[in-house]
């Protein structure tokens, strides 16, 4: 069967566009405990050099720089590099943020001993080209470190509420880097010593579940975009599903939300 042509180009714009919208730097806040984590586990040392790819407003790449790493961050957004370089005036921390793309990242080989991303490099349209490119840009020896929503977990189950009501993007589900079998194939033999561990990454908020899904659809970028496109009556039913799936898994209940979501690290020596 002949996959339909895709316009390359129109796709990235709009793909752009998506993280461009809303305020990724506020939507990140209440998920800084799990980055933090996230980065505790990547075990970067000190005297390394790491590229964040798909570094937002600077969530990992800020703590790591003020434990004495080396880092370059690179993202789509311009409005969030913009965010990343205010941040860094602000916290007195020295940070190489740059506009870039994870499938083509304007870097020579081997520039870096750690290349991170977490929840970013997955949303690219092309894996094929993500995994070279971290892989490329990593010296030998050194490691990929990637953190991953799973299909199953419960940002997959979200993104498949949104797919119900809003045509998802014509490239592969971002959620497949939550495959072990699928990172395996991708890496292939750029890698060895593959490790890759599921662990629940906590997203609490300081309200209620539909508190939630307003703070969602005001400040991340796929949620705003996929409410723009639909008309009230298709907004009110995506919100309604949106609520009932926060709802039932809240572990909160207190007037809080705590939902845990797996997520899938991946760590690999640069082969």
């Amino acid at each position: 069967m002949t996959q339909p042509q895709v316009d390359l180009e129109a796709l990235k714009s709009r793909l752009k566009l998506t993280w461009m919208s809303g305020d990724y730097g506020t939507f990140a806040q209440p998920l800084l405990p799990g980055a933090l984590e996230f980065l505790m586990r990547a075990n970067v040392g000190p005297s390394e050099r790491m590229l964040d790819v798909g570094c937002g407003a600077g969530q990992t790449a800020i703590p790591a720089a003020k434990a004495g790493v080396t880092v370059t961050g690179v993202d789509i957004a311009t409005n969030l590099i913009e965010q990343a370089r205010t941040r860094t005036q602000q916290e007195s921390v020295e940070v190489r943020f740059e506009e870039g793309d994870a499938e083509n990242l304007q870097f020579p080989d081997g520039s870096f001993d750690v290349v991170l991303s977490l929840f970013a490099a997955i949303f690219a349209p092309r894996p094929e080209l993500v995994a070279h490119e971290l892989t490329r840009v990593c010296r030998t020896g050194g490691r990929i470190v990637m953190g991953n929503w799973t299909p199953d977990g419960f940002i997959g189950r979200m993104f498949k509420v949104i797919g119900r009501h809003v045509p998802p993007a014509p490239m592969p589900s971002p959620m497949l880097w939550g495959q072990e079998d699928t990172v395996r194939e991708r890496f292939g033999d750029r890698v060895r010593d593959l490790l890759l561990e599921h662990h629940p990454y906590p997203l609490k908020y300081a309200f209620l579940p539909e508190q939630v899904v307003e703070f969602f659809i005001q400040h991340y970028g796929p949620m705003d975009r996929a409410f723009a496109s639909l008309d009230e009556a298709g907004q009110a039913a995506l919100r309604r599903d949106l609520v009932a799936l926060w709802s039932e898994n809240n572990e909160a209940q207190d007037g809080t939300t705590l939902v845990q979501s797996d997520m899938l690290i991946v760590q690999a020596v640069r082969a």
